[in-house]
């Protein structure tokens, strides 16, 4: 559901669309904009605390991959006041560097604050919902 001010939409779907452009440019200080420096990452069951040890943890991620096509879909935005919350389908083609590719369907449900203007994410939990991996070839 797609409930509360079209402005505060708009930033929300902003936010999901920049973590995605950070994901693909490998761009850490992009990525690690949109998280609150208190903010909780599940990420497939690790819970990650506060926002050094969520972009320690996606610098480690990452650093396994040469390429990855990330995009995501809102299926959910509903804003109260300065608070929202979110779902977020997404589909991600990751290449490793020993040149395996994994196909990924994935679901964030997200918490969010707007703080000093900006809306950031609080909560965010990932989990896979479909996969495929591919061989090298």
């Amino acid at each position: 559901m797609f409930t509360g001010p079209m402005e505060d939409r708009l930033a929300i779907r902003e936010l999901h669309e920049t973590y995605g452009d950070g994901v693909v440019r490998f761009d850490a200080e992009t990525w690690g904009s949109v998280w609150a420096n208190d903010a909780q990452w599940d990420f497939m069951g690790t819970v990650l605390e506060g926002h050094a040890a969520i972009l320690e943890t996606w610098n480690g991620a990452m650093s396994g991959l040469d390429a990855v096509s990330f995009s995501c879909v809102p299926s959910a935005i509903e804003v109260d006041g300065n608070r929202a919350t979110s779902r977020v389908q997404t589909q991600e083609v990751l290449k490793a560097k020993d040149g395996s590719t994994r196909m990924i369907g994935g679901l964030y449900t997200d918490e969010l604050e707007k703080r000093d203007g900006q809306w950031l994410y609080t909560r965010r939990a990932f989990e896979i919902v479909a996969e495929y991996a591919g061989q090298e070839g």
